[in-house]
């Protein structure tokens, strides 16, 4: 004989639900869910709008509510295998990723990486400010004791470009096309900015110390480089033989410098993650960034080796920099729609 039950004690009984108006209070959310992940399937996310990607979440949460409701109270299996399909469909456009290669690298370049970057704006300001620092210091100390400037500049990318060089040879440098010298030094002076950017990067582990050396480095050799042409009556030549490839060139090495500020403040202050976890987590962020200045590199690469070494007039050169400048800047910062997919995650 079963004990008798407790006083008070209320007796569990299963919920009764009726199929025909569980199916009728919720077909209207299932429909609509539905169309929104077939214009997904067909398209995009982007193919929504701003209400339709608020309630997308909210009716991927109801219709997994009713499979819940419909599974407890053993509904009819047509309807349990429609809404288990349905939840299966939402899930992987939600939280899945685009199965085509082409569509992953166009949504990093139309919305991953400039995204990437403003979320680092002030890293990058900090990054722009030491380079720009650098660059003033050196001038200043190459102009006051010309013998800063070979502890500044490696020999390699000196090239005889130094403060004894008269303004004729100077001037020879950045307007003569001298194929060999002018193709060797682009390779020299490309393979060591691509280096700085990607130990700035790398390095940024160790609390973000030696990217900040890095970019007051390449200040400074962008100051002495300065300082030699400048007194030669050269300093407007220079600055277009520089822009042509260095607005791309440089607007990359500060973001890289920027992605290893992030990780190095991250493992400084984790605030209240651990070390590791915070290290993790800023370098997922700050990895886009550095993987788009690769991209930047390799364009700056192309400038410096072939429209450097053709263009030779000035405002030509300032017209392509100035242009890749602003380019950057537009793709970068213009204002993009949030993705109100990605916050309800």
């Amino acid at each position: 004989m079963n004990a008798p039950m407790a006083a008070g004690a209320v007796e569990a009984r299963p919920v009764l639900v009726n199929a025909s108006r569980f199916r009728a209070a919720h077909q209207a959310e299932w429909e609509r869910l539905d169309h929104l992940l077939a214009r997904m399937e067909k398209g995009s996310i982007r193919s929504l709008d701003d209400d339709d990607l608020l309630a997308l979440p909210i009716l991927y949460r109801g219709a997994l509510s009713s499979l819940s409701v419909a599974r407890a109270c053993s509904l009819d299996r047509a309807l349990v295998a429609y809404l288990e399909k349905l939840c299966t469909r939402a899930y992987f456009q939600i939280y899945g990723v685009p199965n085509s290669p082409a569509r992953q690298v166009r949504d990093f370049l139309l919305r991953g990486w400039p995204v990437a970057v403003q979320a680092l704006w002030r890293e990058t300001l900090v990054a722009l400010f030491l380079t720009v620092a650098g660059a003033v210091v050196a001038y200043l100390l190459v102009r006051s004791d010309p013998s800063w400037y070979f502890g500044m500049i490696p020999n390699g990318l000196a090239g005889g470009r130094d403060p004894s060089a008269s303004a004729e040879f100077l001037r020879s440098t950045i307007y003569d096309k001298q194929e060999d010298m002018l193709a060797t030094f682009a390779v020299s002076l490309f393979t060591h900015n691509s280096q700085v950017a990607i130990f700035a990067f790398a390095l940024g582990f160790a609390f973000a110390v030696p990217t900040m050396l890095l970019m007051i480095y390449n200040g400074l050799m962008l100051g002495a480089m300065m300082a030699v042409f400048v007194p030669k009556g050269l300093g407007l030549g220079f600055a277009g033989w520089l822009a042509i490839h260095g607005t791309t060139e440089l607007f990359a090495i500060i973001l890289a410098g920027a992605a290893g500020f992030r990780i190095g403040t991250a493992i400084a202050f984790p605030r209240r993650q651990g070390r590791i976890d915070a290290a993790v987590t800023a370098g997922r962020e700050a990895a886009g960034v550095m993987g788009g200045a690769v991209i930047m590199l390799i364009l700056a690469g192309l400038l410096e080796g072939i429209g450097r070494q053709t263009i030779t007039s000035d405002a030509m050169r300032f017209s392509i920099g100035g242009a890749m400048l602003v380019g950057w800047l537009l793709y970068f910062y213009l204002p993009r729609k949030r993705d109100a997919l990605a916050v309800s995650r």
